[in-house]
């Protein structure tokens, strides 16, 4: 896929899930017409299971999951980000703690983990533990062994020789380096908490009725696919067409990615000699 068509993708998938409300021809919540009726002129994609436009709701139910979904994997990625950033610094019995921390909690399944979660914790904070507890592992992990790999770079090597702290070598070295790593895992973890949270809103741990939501639709629907299919199938070529405009977004991050090019350090300036 061409790189225009790609960041026209990218625009335009969160931009209809964040105006799709208001989009829509119809309130999507509001009864219209006969349940599971098919397309007719008015409504395109037909009725769902209580005679409400298939389309409105369409347009109006992403931005909900968009959201859980952003905030899970920011969180993910974040808690990530400083273990790996602390492991790969700190080295010794930190990186060793830490790292097997990370191992202890990778050999929870993210979904099984959800699940339990929500059963005691509302749907949107479900994902969230879920996707941190999952993902903030991997993330810690890669960002480690750049970090690593950077820590032991000429110009890291450098700022420290001039006395800089390490907080702010991180800030102003380290992180720049691994920037495209990150970014790339960022979209890693959004495309897996996308996932989580339509899982469990399929399982009636997500929105509640009668939100529009993409999810709550497949749940919805599924009895009355035989007469309507677009009330499924709708919902799920959104959600489908998400995850792989997500997913080519990660393809295209992680080949801007990539351990920055070691520069010289700085030269000092010669002091004449005194006299």
């Amino acid at each position: 896929m061409s790189r225009p068509l790609l960041a026209v993708l990218l625009v335009a998938v969160p931009a209809t899930a964040l105006l799709g409300p208001w989009l829509a021809p119809h309130d999507p919540t509001t009864p219209l017409g006969t349940p599971w009726l098919g397309p007719v002129p008015g409504h395109p994609l037909g009725t769902d299971a209580l005679g409400r436009d298939v389309w409105s709701r369409v347009l109006a139910g992403g931005g909900e999951l968009l959201a859980v979904s952003v905030t899970a994997a920011v969180c993910a990625s974040a808690v990530g980000v400083v273990g790996g950033l602390a492991a790969g610094w700190a080295g010794g019995l930190a990186d060793r703690a830490l790292t097997a921390a990370a191992d202890l909690m990778l050999a929870l399944p993210s979904l099984l983990l959800a699940l339990v979660a929500a059963v005691a914790l509302p749907g949107r904070t479900a994902v969230v533990v879920a996707t941190v507890c999952g993902g903030a592992p991997l993330t810690l992990r890669v960002v480690r062994d750049a970090v690593r790999s950077v820590r032991a770079s000429g110009y890291v090597e450098a700022a420290l020789c001039r006395g800089e702290r390490s907080a702010s070598v991180l800030v102003r070295e380290v992180l720049p380096a691994v920037r495209g790593l990150v970014a790339a895992d960022l979209g890693l973890r959004l495309v897996v908490a996308l996932q989580i949270a339509s899982a469990l809103g399929v399982l009636g741990f997500g929105a509640s009725p009668p939100a529009p939501d993409w999810a709550l639709m497949l749940r919805e629907n599924m009895a009355g696919a035989a007469m309507n299919p677009w009330a499924v199938a709708a919902p799920a070529a959104a959600l489908g067409a998400t995850t792989v405009v997500l997913a080519l977004s990660v393809q295209l991050s992680s080949r801007r990615g990539g351990a920055r090019p070691l520069r010289p350090a700085p030269a000092r300036r010669k002091e004449p000699a005194r006299g």
